[in-house]
């Protein structure tokens, strides 16, 4: 049922959250926490650990809400890709990145299945109206 592209966008999605997940515990942990030695910052991570599950099963459900949820993310990562310094701001812009790669592939991993969605309801009008 999956074409190539649809395949190698699951991967870039689930691959893209599973590294977003280890940048945001290690940004905040040892590579630039806010505070020496680490930072409650890192339970930021717990809202892209929700979705996870759902993105790992190809859960259509799950990766259209979680491609709202990432947006958060984004934000985050302009705001501290602008405002900070160094290391900070280079990570900010990584996460950037992640979140682009995230969304852009679940995007076109859903498409598919709203195309299909689509044509049904159509129908199902077209067979109302008779």
């Amino acid at each position: 049922m999956t074409n190539k592209l649809q395949q190698t966008c699951y991967f870039g999605a689930a691959g893209s959250l599973m590294l977003l997940i280890l940048l945001c515990v290690a940004w905040e942990l040892f590579l630039d926490p806010l505070r020496p030695g680490g930072s409650w910052m890192v339970l930021k991570v717990l809202p892209l650990l929700l979705p996870l599950r759902g993105v790992l099963k190809r859960n259509i459900y799950t990766m259209q809400w979680s491609s709202m949820l990432i947006l958060l993310y984004l934000t985050e990562g302009i705001v501290r890709a602008t405002s900070d310094k160094g290391l900070s701001a280079i990570l900010g812009m990584v996460e950037i990145a992640l979140v682009c790669v995230f969304f852009v592939s679940t995007i076109m991993f859903l498409h598919p299945y709203k195309q299909a969605a689509k044509k049904l309801a159509q129908q199902a009008i077209q067979k109302a109206s008779k």
